[in-house]
């Protein structure tokens, strides 16, 4: 399986968001709002609606005020659990006085509520669904029993986009998203919908190596376009510097420390936090990369960003459930791109990540075959 090249992000749209700084963010917003402009947008701006589920979260809402700031949102609907760090309502509330003409509305539910009972109001209409949900891995627990406490909120969520916005993109930020997202993709198939229409978000991946290979040779960071392809951990996380003209100048022999780097970014951030929280606001920076990307598509601008998405007979990948580019169209995934031409290193890697992200969705698949949605 490869990659083709993609056509790189405008300058405009990779400008930096300085975490949740609001002057970052502002400059995130104009920009995207700049190549709507300069892209002639097909669809009309303001027109979409979006939801963020666990939109009251560290991730949720940093990432809520980013796409209630996204010119082609027109709705934005904030939910999350009564637990949450702070009420969905005040994030809302908060939010609804930025300078946009979205609409934002809050959606509170108990923990025993199940979503499709309550939440046919918020998720009618949605064009895109961005889950940044799930528990974090606590000491001591396996993925094994990460994944049976986060697959269920994910697919409490899932099933209810299947009844009231089955045609929605669906972006999933729910670890351990090498095994959430097959599982989910399966019940979807299962309900008779297009598993295509779910993806996990590995935008984050693309961000940091483009940001290493930035910091090391000195080349605009809008010239770089790092495909990050395989899964969203450890070692399936593959970054292909060698499709990258700006990285043409590392030494290979720097190449295995910089792919450890992009591996182990999330740690980094975990350590210099010291153990209080976790990559939140490049997250939600990420997430909202996608979902600009997913909104562009569906505005009639074809546009190119990396996700884990389900393969079909065409792609001829070993595994059902990979990550690489996949260009968005009108419908949500319109092309998934083969990954291109490999160095010896990557081929040597390829086969690591594929070992061990066969067992993560080989976890998932056996989740899906458990359960069904409603």
């Amino acid at each position: 399986m490869s990659c083709s090249k993609s056509c790189p992000m405008t300058p405009a749209l990779l400008g930096a968001v300085a975490g949740a700084a609001v002057g970052g963010a502002l400059a995130y917003a104009y920009a995207q709002k700049s190549a709507v402009q300069k892209k002639g947008c097909c669809g009309t701006k303001g027109s979409f609606k979006v939801c963020v589920c666990g939109g009251a979260g560290g991730i949720g809402q940093p990432l809520s005020m980013l796409m209630a700031m996204n010119p082609l949102v027109g709705e934005l609907c904030v939910y999350d659990l009564n637990i949450a760090m702070v009420p969905a309502e005040g994030v809302a509330a908060d939010i609804g006085h930025l300078e946009r003409k979205c609409k934002v509305s809050a959606y509170t539910l108990d923990k025993d509520d199940k979503p499709i009972d309550k939440l046919k109001e918020c998720l009618t209409g949605c064009d895109l669904v961005l889950v940044p949900a799930g528990l974090p891995r606590k000491p001591g627990m396996t993925r094994s029993d990460l994944l049976g406490i986060n697959a269920g909120i994910a697919k409490n969520i899932v099933e209810a986009c299947a009844t009231y916005c089955p045609n929605a993109v669906l972006g999933l930020i729910v670890n351990p998203v090498n095994s959430v997202v097959p599982a989910m993709c399966e019940l979807y198939k299962k309900k008779g919908l297009d598993p295509r229409k779910i993806c996990g978000v590995t935008s984050l991946d693309i961000v940091r190596a483009n940001k290493f290979v930035h910091e090391i040779s000195g080349v605009p960071i809008e010239e770089i376009d790092v495909p990050v392809i395989g899964g969203h951990a450890g070692t399936t996380i593959l970054p292909l510097f060698s499709q990258v003209p700006a990285a043409s100048g590392i030494p290979a022999s720097k190449i295995p420390a910089l792919d450890k780097h992009v591996q182990d970014a999330g740690t980094d951030v975990v350590n210099a936090k010291g153990g209080k929280g976790s990559a939140t606001l490049s997250m939600a920076y990420a997430g909202a990369k996608f979902g600009n990307a997913v909104l562009q598509g569906l505005a009639g601008n074809d546009t190119t960003e990396c996700a884990y998405v389900a393969m079909g007979a065409d792609e001829k990948c070993e595994l059902p459930y990979f990550a690489t580019r996949v260009t968005f169209g009108r419908s949500g995934v319109k092309k998934v791109h083969d990954i291109g031409k490999l160095s010896d290193y990557e081929q040597g890697r390829l086969q690591e990540a594929m070992k061990q992200l066969k067992e993560e969705i080989d976890a998932g698949l056996a989740y899906a075959s458990t359960t069904s949605l409603a």
